[in-house]
């Protein structure tokens, strides 16, 4: 069995701090993230991105959206941490691409 490819992913909360995840886990919420959020404000609330890329993701990655919820977060935390999705300061949050 080889082992899955690994990505670093960064988190805008924590500047510096790396965390190394699973390449193909991380770039299919990425991408689908990326479709679902707005070029503009006020943009998706979490769980209207959840939403939209759930039925986005290939199921033998995330079978029945398993574990959607931390991949989401943490390709939300890393594309802010690029610049490529900003939050506004609403309540509850809302995403928008940069």
């Amino acid at each position: 069995m080889s082992k899955a490819e690994k990505i670093e992913i960064r988190n805008v909360i924590s500047p510096g701090h790396v965390v190394r995840v699973d390449k193909a886990k991380y770039m299919a919420m990425r991408a689908a993230l990326l479709s679902v959020l707005p070029a503009a404000s006020p943009g998706l609330t979490v769980t209207e991105a959840k939403a939209g890329v759930l039925p986005l993701l290939p199921q033998d990655l995330f079978p029945g959206g398993e574990k959607a919820g931390w991949w989401l977060k943490a390709a939300q935390l890393d594309l802010e941490a690029q610049g490529i999705v900003r939050r506004e300061a609403t309540k509850p949050l809302r995403l928008h691409r940069a």
